[in-house]
């Protein structure tokens, strides 16, 4: 089992800066690939970026050049980031952290509960 909690989100004017933080906790071993998808009001969730336990980031072709996607395997905890500048007011969404954990030949996909973000003056 994997726990992922994401921190960072909140209210951010047009053109300032987001960072954003997930956790993860439990059987980090045998965490492969992290991703960080949104959910803008009244869509469906969206792929924002992919990483790789490597480091090799692939991004949504929309979203290239505009976000930057870091992961850090430290020791006793994996922590993913997701870096944008000059936010618009379509940046607006909840964002959530993903892990695809893999076990033999068993995989699953673990979610977190998701951070708000808006972008409002």
């Amino acid at each position: 089992q994997v726990r992922l909690v994401e921190s960072g989100g909140g209210s951010v004017q047009p053109a300032g800066s987001l960072r954003l933080d997930c956790a993860a906790s439990g059987k980090i071993n045998n965490i492969y690939n992290m991703a960080w998808y949104r959910q803008p009001p009244g869509n469906q969730p969206e792929l924002v970026a992919d990483i790789t336990r490597g480091g090799s980031a692939k991004y949504a072709d929309a979203m290239r050049g505009r976000f930057t996607i870091t992961r850090d395997n430290a020791k006793n905890t994996v922590t993913e980031s997701l870096q944008k500048n000059s936010l618009q007011a379509d940046d607006a969404a909840v964002y959530y952290c993903k892990c695809l954990t893999r076990v033999l030949s068993e995989e699953l996909d673990s979610w977190g509960k998701g951070t708000q973000v808006t972008v409002s003056a």
